[in-house]
């Protein structure tokens, strides 16, 4: 029975790719499922041999550790260089998401506020 290797929410595509990469390498069979119309399923890669669980998540683990030591790694560089993004950058990249936001955490603030306030008055 096949087993979900990889949900692919919020996984960037370089990443999907490494994954079925290594998969095609290790001659490890597998399958993709594609996200659906409504966003309920993101989709996913699925290991299809029960045999080749164990081997799959080995190679998941390792390059898991892998990219993460890599990104933390330019990360580190960007901030270094004075490259890295900052919430300034987002702010004159996209101004009103971010006023749209603020204008959203001060209503829900106000929302939970509301019942406090309506018992004291």
């Amino acid at each position: 029975m096949a087993k979900l290797l990889l949900n692919l929410r919020n996984v960037l595509e370089d990443e999907a790719a490494d994954v079925r990469a290594f998969l095609e390498e290790n001659a490890i069979a597998f399958y993709e499922t594609r996200p659906s119309r409504w966003g309920i399923s993101h989709g996913g890669i699925w290991v299809e041999n029960d045999a080749d669980i164990a081997e799959a998540k080995r190679l998941m683990a390792g390059y898991q550790k892998q990219r993460q030591a890599r990104v933390r790694a330019e990360h580190e560089q960007a901030v270094r260089d004075g490259t890295a993004e900052t919430f300034a950058d987002v702010v004159r990249e996209q101004p009103l998401r971010v006023a749209l936001t603020l204008l959203a955490i001060v209503f829900l603030l106000g929302l939970v506020a509301l019942p406090v306030w309506l018992l004291h008055h």
